[in-house]
């Protein structure tokens, strides 16, 4: 987790004790003046409306406008709303990722359910009290109805402004170019780029870590917890070369790195020093490194530094020789491992005899709202929020079918660490959401990247080098 996550989620917490202080003491005032059995009927549902609309971790306010900016030369087209339908006043042409840039507007409602678009056969959902500039994605099969003027488009505790505008992007076909992914933890790729790399003529997936942290489920074993990260780590490295099988990867086009969790900001700190692990007593990363099909410079001392990493990327390079690289975005993904993932790759690009032409930069963590892409599963990926200026980076949103979708899930519950039940108290509240908001999560998994990752679209920021 980021600095800057880790202090708004303090000042979220912070905030909502102060809150309940208060309002315990609010409650107290009836238990003293009416009866004292109203003391816990008040507490009771005042948990329960903190369940249903105040536990979701949004840090900023609904009715920031969020804030993006596109490169030159990206067409531009306004677009009415006209009886329920899109009116495109120009040419559309042939780009193949569309995105609606208006303003919406909560109803009274809007304020206690999700409001959402109906985009056609589309929904996608936004912010309870949202009051701004949101970027709808309209990309894959809505763009004949779109330029056919048959696109219809309603909101649902909502409201919809006249006019809008339509940002139009033209992509090079890159299922048929040489794709090389970068994942910084086991199942990144799968969450980011399945369908893309499940439809790719020739790639490749190189993943950093080992995963092995946070194995507290492992010690129900019987195991203490460094033998729990190593049985996690083991698992994990497994799922990194094994499950891309499932999209039609093979495993010699898989390669598993080794290094530890959360370790990689201070690898590239300092990148002679060596960095074991922070829970499983290992410091060797070819431990997980066997069943590589080719040999890397870190395989001669086995050394958890910034240099193996620097020289492995770079070796990597050189080998696979990707026309484009698919990485965690620096700016949007806030977790700290993703940022120093990209910053190594891009280090090692510079150093390399091999030069790929684009990044597509994806994100699986935010910094201000843990449950983007927000509504159900199945639907479309709307832009996240960007409340503070981003790199003016083109955008890809390829469609993945209900078929590709389905196949996503399964990859996705193969991953050791997407699998599981969920607490009790994740249960309940799920229960309460379902019941009060309407909330529904898919029958694939209890795991919430499975409601958030599984989607008609995928979603690439397009950066040149």
């Amino acid at each position: 987790m980021s600095a800057r996550k880790q202090q708004l989620l303090k000042q979220h917490r912070r905030h909502k004790r102060i809150a309940l202080l208060l309002g315990l003491a609010m409650l107290l005032v009836p238990a003293v003046l009416v009866a004292w059995w109203w003391l816990p009927v008040l507490l009771i549902l005042g948990w329960i409306g903190h369940e249903a609309w105040f536990a979701d971790h949004l840090f900023y306010a609904p009715s920031d406008d969020y804030q993006y900016a596109f490169p030159t030369g990206t067409q531009v087209l306004v677009v009415r709303l006209q009886g329920g339908q899109l009116q495109v006043a120009g040419e559309l042409g042939a780009a193949d990722t569309l995105i609606l840039q208006l303003e919406l507007r909560s109803t009274w409602l809007g304020r206690w359910l999700d409001p959402y678009v109906q985009i056609g056969t589309d929904r996608q959902d936004f912010e309870r009290g949202v009051c701004g500039q949101r970027y709808l994605n309209l990309s894959g099969q809505l763009a004949a109805a779109l330029k056919a003027g048959q696109l219809s488009l309603h909101g649902r505790f909502c409201r919809l402004a006249a006019t809008a505008t339509l940002h139009a992007f033209t992509n090079p076909d890159y299922p048929q170019q040489r794709l090389l992914v970068i994942a910084p933890h086991a199942d990144d790729a799968e969450l980011a780029a399945y369908g893309l790399y499940s439809q790719a003529a020739q790639v490749s997936i190189v993943t950093l870590t080992q995963g092995e942290i946070e194995a507290e489920n492992y010690q129900l074993l019987g195991l203490d917890q460094a033998q729990a990260a190593r049985l996690k780590g083991r698992l994990r490295s497994w799922d990194s070369l094994a499950i891309p099988l499932w999209g039609g990867v093979p495993q010699s086009q898989c390669v598993q790195l080794g290094y530890y969790c959360l370790q990689l900001p201070a690898m590239l700190d300092q990148p002679e020093q060596a960095f074991a692990s922070r829970e499983s007593g290992e410091g060797d990363i070819r431990s997980v490194r066997q069943h590589n099909s080719l040999r890397l410079p870190g395989d001669v001392d086995g050394r958890p530094s910034g240099s193996n990493l620097h020289a492995d990327l770079l070796a990597l390079l050189e080998h696979f020789r990707p026309e484009v690289v698919v990485t965690p975005h620096p700016e949007l993904d806030p977790h700290s491992d993703h940022v120093a993932a990209t910053r190594a790759l891009l280090d090692a690009i510079q150093a390399s005899a091999w030069q790929p032409h684009t990044l597509l930069l994806y994100a699986n963590h935010l910094h201000d709202n843990d449950r983007w892409p927000m509504g159900p599963a199945g639907n479309g990926i709307a832009l996240p929020p960007a409340l503070s200026a981003l790199p003016a980076d083109g955008l890809w949103s390829p469609s993945l079918s209900a078929e590709q979708q389905l196949d996503k899930a399964m990859a996705l519950q193969m991953q050791h660490d997407l699998q599981g039940r969920l607490p009790f108290k994740k249960r309940l509240r799920r229960l309460i959401q379902q019941l009060l908001l309407g909330r529904r999560w898919p029958a694939t998994g209890d795991n919430e990247f499975m409601r958030k990752a599984v989607r008609r679209h995928e979603l690439f920021w397009v950066r040149h080098l």
